[in-house]
């Protein structure tokens, strides 16, 4: 019995080894500030959505600079959320970009209206604003504009169009916590903004959202549909609309509030790792760091992400994930472009259609990003992708 729970302690030491030396794409900066705030509701006779969030929630309408803040389930809940509560259904068109995070735009579909998309920058990776206006219809009601990886939108240009045609504006920053567009926060755009909480975030509560917009009607809507308190359980008005049932429990809110007092440290620490990366990548021919528009005043990456040059394909972006894995680092293709995926091909996407998102996305890579990553992590991971890229054969790039 002895000699068999020893091997059994030995390959359990082996396997936390092991794993030690894994090197993930995220890792949420988790304090015991925020394990204690959790096991304060643990302990309470409220674990359930209730008083946590409602502070959550006034919190984070302060942080954003917003009237009203609405916590969701998820970034996806909240931009469906905000679709519904400005009566956007079926029939209607939202154009939103097809480089984004899918599972917020998937909100477009499940609210039962029509996602138009539209061609991205190709520096930036936001939707582009020219390539808007040809797409607007009679039936087009809003747009949906992602700070993409943490790169804030053109607001301006698209705060103009969303006037000239009379549209919905709503901003998706599920990405871009902290990050600033000519001074002005994320999440101070647009009729509503939607953040999410999910890794691999800085702001990280298991998984969340929250909606913020300055129109007391929408809050109320927003509210309405999203569940019911229980007070209202004997109320006529539990009848006048069915809720999503996406609210946020006190657990999460908790974690997400501690989060919210600390985010400048996450921020800023999640910097000094930006730091290393662009200094150990700009003697890396084969790849180019993220871009900055002159008008992102200040860009939080949501992960570190890389461009190969035009010399690299899809597949070789591919082979050098699979190297990077293989070496026990953890990376990923940024995006896989949402109108050639299946749910849209219903809609008449198909590959080929948005050649600046598809060229982009080929090649960008996702490298790990968060704040427990030291400087000897970052030229590791930079080093490991140089030898990948020689292995794939492809050269040195040209962008």
């Amino acid at each position: 019995m002895n000699a068999e729970f020893d091997l059994n302690e030995d390959a359990e030491d082996a396997a936390e080894a092991q794993d030690s030396l894994f090197i993930t794409l995220s890792d949420p900066d988790v304090t015991l500030d925020e394990i204690a705030a959790v096991e304060t509701v643990l302990r309470s006779n409220r674990i359930s959505s209730g008083p946590v969030v409602e502070a959550f929630e006034t919190a984070f309408a302060a942080y954003a600079g917003r009237k009203y803040a609405v916590a969701t389930s998820s970034g996806t809940a909240g931009l469906l959320l905000a679709l519904v509560a400005h009566g956007i259904g079926p029939g209607d068109e939202v154009i939103a970009s097809p480089h984004s995070f899918r599972e917020t735009i998937h909100a477009v579909a499940l609210c039962g209206a029509k996602p138009v998309f539209a061609d991205i920058d190709y520096w930036s990776g936001t939707i582009a604003p020219a390539k808007i206006e040809p797409l607007i219809t009679e039936r087009t009601r809003a747009i949906v504009g992602g700070n993409t990886n943490g790169h804030p939108a053109p607001w301006s240009e698209l705060e103009e169009i969303a006037r000239k045609h009379k549209l919905f504006l709503f901003e998706d920053s599920t990405e871009a916590i902290g990050s600033k567009y000519k001074e002005r926060l994320v999440g101070s755009f647009g009729d509503a903004s939607v953040f999410d909480f999910s890794q691999p975030g800085p702001l990280v509560c298991g998984e969340g959202g929250m909606v913020v917009t300055d129109d007391i009607d929408v809050a109320v809507a927003l509210r309405r549909f999203r569940a019911r308190k229980h007070s209202e359980r004997s109320s006529v008005v539990v009848t006048a609309s069915a809720p999503f049932q996406c609210a946020m429990s006190d657990m999460a809110a908790a974690l997400g509030l501690v989060q919210l007092n600390r985010i400048d440290e996450i921020l800023e620490k999640r910097k000094l790792v930006e730091h290393y990366y662009f200094k150990h990548i700009k003697s890396f021919e084969g790849i180019k760091d993220p871009f900055l528009a002159p008008d992102a005043t200040e860009v939080h990456w949501f992960l570190y992400v890389v461009h190969l040059g035009t010399r690299f394909s899809r597949s070789s972006r591919d082979a050098i994930i699979e190297d990077l894995l293989v070496e026990h680092v953890e990376a990923a293709a940024y995006s896989n472009p949402l109108h050639a995926q299946r749910r849209y091909l219903d809609y008449g996407y198909r590959r080929g259609g948005f050649l600046v998102t598809e060229k982009v996305a080929d090649r960008a890579v996702a490298l790990p990003f968060h704040s427990h990553l030291d400087e000897s992590h970052v030229e590791f991971i930079v080093a490991t992708m140089k030898d990948a890229s020689v292995n794939v054969g492809a050269g040195a790039a040209i962008f």
